[in-house]
């Protein structure tokens, strides 16, 4: 996970584990530039993992899921890049559902979802570059035209056989 939190608790009043589901001074989601999303907004869901962990992987649930809808926390160019980025990600009811089974650990992969989504919603928050064109340097096209001669009188010289 990279060096800055996932999530910030602005106000102090609630911590990261507050079952509290007030938006205001709660703990949130940052995204610099995107959005801050309280986390009160998300909704969790542990259910049991695939994949190898012996006796353990059929008593514990630590795969986690994450539900947010964004409504109006994203602009309406980010979320249609978000759409496109990551169709897999998004439903039909406009939600975003992003699954963790990286951990054996539901804590982590709570926080390896938080880190997904922030991570996701970075890159659909920069606009893509507008491409300049740019035009073929002198010498690129003579050289170009250079080859093209010496091609077609390649070419020429194949049907003029004259065997006199």
């Amino acid at each position: 996970m990279a060096d800055k939190p996932i999530f910030s608790s602005e106000g102090g009043a609630a911590s990261a584990s507050s079952s509290q589901r007030s938006t205001v001074g709660g703990p949130s989601l940052d995204v610099p530039g995107v959005a801050s999303i309280p986390l009160a907004e998300m909704e969790f869901e542990f259910i049991r993992s695939s994949g190898p962990g012996g006796q353990n992987v059929n008593k514990v649930s630590s795969k986690a899921r994450l539900r947010w809808r964004p409504g109006e926390r994203l602009a309406p160019d980010v979320w249609a890049r978000f759409q496109r980025l990551y169709p897999s990600w998004t439903t039909e009811a406009g939600e975003v559902v992003v699954s963790s089974q990286k951990f054996r650990d539901a804590p982590k992969n709570k926080a390896d979802c938080l880190e997904k989504l922030r991570v996701a919603l970075e890159k659909a928050g920069r606009a893509p570059k507008k491409r300049i064109p740019t035009k073929p340097t002198r010498g690129s096209v003579l050289r170009r035209l250079a080859d093209k001669k010496r091609n077609s009188d390649k070419k020429k010289e194949r049907g003029r056989r004259d065997f006199d």
